[in-house]
C-alpha cells in the first residue's frame, strides 16, 4: 500500500523533476522568441557544463568552485558560438532563419557530441552529500530539495533581470516590438547576443542540477534537448511563465507515471502530452 509519505516524496522528486525541465524549456525559449532560433543545441551545452564541473573535481577544486567554473567556461562557449556561426544565421529573415537555425545547431550537435564521445564517454554525476531529510512524515530525497532551491533561486534572478534592470527591460522591448526598439537606440543583435549567452549558462545550471541526482553522459544531450522542445511546446514557445508552468506540470505528472507505471510509459505520456497541446492549440508555436 503507497502511503501519503511516499506520495509526499514523489511529488518534492516531481517538483524537482519539474525544475530542471523549467529550466531548459526557459533556455530554448530565451533565443527563439527573441531571435526565432530553435538551438538543438541546449542539451548539449548541459552536459558540457556537468563534464567541465566534472573536471575540475578532478582537479581538486570544490564543488561551488567548480560549478562555477564550468558555468562560466560553458557560457563562454555559448558566445563563441553566438559571433561566429549565429552571425550568419542572423543575417536571414523569417522561416529561412528558423530553418538555418535548426540546421546549425543540429550540425553544432553532431560536431560536440562527436568531439566529446572521444575524450569523455563514460556517465558522470556531482557528488551531493545530503542524504534523506525527513519532511513531515516523508522521508524527501536531499537532493531534490537541493535542485528545487537552486533552480527557483536561478529562475528569480532571470525574472528580476528581466523586469527591474534596463537591459532586462530593452530586451523585453526586443521580444515585443523590435523595430520600436532600435528606433529608441535599442541594438537588437546585441540584445540577441546577451540572450543566448545567458540561455546557455541556464542550460548549464539545468544539466548540473540533474548531475546532482542522476548520470549524465554525451548521449543525455539529445533527451535533454527533447525535453526542452517539450516543455516548450506545452508551455507555448514564446512564454517564460508558460515554459516555467509546463516543467513543473510534466516533472509531477513525469514522477508519478514513472512511480506508478515506469519510465518508458512516463515518456510517452510526456509525448502524448505535447501532441494534445499542439491539436488544440496549433497557434502554440505560430
Amino acid at each position: 500500500m503507497v502511503t501519503i509519505g511516499t506520495m509526499v516524496a514523489v511529488a518534492v522528486d516531481g517538483i524537482a523533476f519539474g525544475v530542471f525541465l523549467a529550466l531548459l524549456g526557459v533556455g530554448i525559449t530565451l533565443v527563439f522568441g527573441l531571435g526565432d532560433v530553435l538551438n538543438l543545441a541546449i542539451g548539449a551545452f548541459s552536459v558540457l557544463a556537468v563534464i567541465f564541473a566534472t573536471v575540475m573535481l578532478g582537479r581538486g577544486q570544490g564543488l561551488v568552485v567548480a560549478i562555477l567554473v564550468a558555468l562560466v567556461a560553458v557560457t563562454a562557449l555559448g558566445l563563441l558560438i553566438d559571433r561566429t556561426l549565429l552571425s550568419l544565421v542572423y543575417r536571414s529573415e523569417g522561416e529561412e532563419r528558423i530553418l538555418l537555425g535548426i540546421f546549425t545547431t543540429l550540425g553544432l550537435v553532431i560536431f560536440i557530441d562527436g568531439a566529446v564521445s572521444n575524450f569523455y564517454p563514460a556517465r558522470y554525476t556531482l557528488p551531493l552529500d545530503v542524504g534523506v531529510v525527513p519532511v513531515g512524515g516523508a522521508a524527501v530525497t536531499g537532493s531534490s530539495l537541493v535542485i528545487i532551491a537552486v533552480g527557483v533561486a536561478m529562475l528569480l534572478v532571470l525574472f528580476a533581470f528581466l523586469r527591474r534592470t534596463f537591459v532586462g527591460k530593452a530586451t523585453r522591448t526586443v521580444f515585443q516590438d523590435e523595430r520600436g526598439a532600435q528606433l529608441v537606440g535599442v541594438n537588437p543583435r546585441r540584445i540577441r547576443t546577451l540572450i543566448f549567452v545567458l540561455s546557455i549558462a541556464v542550460a548549464g545550471l539545468a544539466g548540473i542540477v540533474f548531475a546532482f541526482g542522476s548520470n549524465v553522459s554525451v548521449a543525455s544531450g539529445f533527451q535533454f534537448t527533447v525535453y526542452a522542445l517539450i516543455v516548450s511546446i506545452v508551455g507555448g514557445v514564446r512564454s517564460l511563465t508558460g515554459a516555467i508552468g509546463a516543467g513543473l506540470l510534466l516533472g509531477i505528472v513525469n514522477e508519478f507515471a514513472n512511480f506508478f507505471v515506469g519510465s518508458y510509459v512516463a515518456m510517452i505520456i510526456l509525448f502524448g502530452t505535447a501532441i494534445v497541446v499542439l491539436v488544440a492549440k496549433p497557434e502554440v508555436i505560430s
